[in-house]
């Protein structure tokens, strides 16, 4: 059985940040409780929020389905595409920040002197298991009102800047229109150890370095890269 103090901790955030309690409160506990903590705290803490990312997940994603089946007309091929830029870890991650959840953490000691990278999946994974927890003790409309409101509210951004679209194909779509040259990407840093490494890279069109990027794998540093670069190209046309 959870302390008191505990729940009223988290019934006091649910109300302040969803607008309402918990019937089952350990539902809202366990949203939070990473297996770093359960580990760490064996007598006081039995479960983690596994069980309720999994199925939050799924929750997530249907939620972002039926809102894009039902509004938009557009083939699978981009609703897919329009789907993933909604769920991506980045979004939902985002989502945690904005809602406060990093200071509801329960994390090991260890855990939370991470690096950047681990806080980005941590904060990702608890959104997703408290879609869950929502689920099970307000049923679908509530889990679908929190997801709608802290996800499917970002849409017309990801629309407006075409986030949906992958940077490196539409870089290269666009260096070839206009310079006739392929991107090639270069290292141009890497720091910090091998579970925790930050990449720059930089992307060249011809001898010009047109943008870097800065992320956890090489891949996102490309993707950033790229977006610096169509930057790049967008401030070149207007100026024309």
């Amino acid at each position: 059985m959870l302390d008191s103090s505990i729940i009223s901790k988290y019934q006091t955030f649910s109300l302040d940040t969803f607008g309402f309690t918990f019937d089952d409160p350990e539902l809202i506990v366990t949203a939070f409780t990473h297996r770093s903590y359960v580990n760490e705290h064996r007598k006081s803490a039995k479960e983690h929020n596994e069980r309720l990312e999994f199925l939050g997940d799924a929750v997530l994603e249907l939620v972002s389905t039926e809102f894009l089946y039902g509004n938009y007309s557009e083939p699978e091929g981009i609703l897919t595409n329009w789907r993933a830029a909604l769920v991506r870890t980045e979004s939902i991650s985002a989502a945690s920040s904005r809602l406060g959840f990093e200071d509801m953490l329960r994390l090991s000691r260890g855990e939370r002197q991470g690096g950047e990278r681990a806080r980005h999946q941590i904060l990702a994974n608890t959104f997703e298991a408290v879609t869950g927890a929502i689920y099970l003790d307000k049923g679908y409309e509530h889990a679908k009102a929190f997801i709608a409101k802290n996800i499917l509210t970002t849409f017309d951004e990801i629309l407006k800047t075409g986030s949906w679209r992958d940077a490196k194909s539409r870089l290269q779509e666009v260096a070839q229109s206009i310079d006739g040259l392929t991107p090639v990407y270069k290292v141009l840093s890497e720091v910090g150890p091998d579970h925790d490494k930050i990449f720059t890279l930089g992307v060249y069109v011809g001898a010009r370095l047109l943008g870097q990027g800065t992320g956890p794998s090489k891949q996102a540093a490309q993707q950033e890269a790229a977006q610096n670069a169509l930057a790049v190209y967008e401030a070149a046309n207007k100026s024309e």
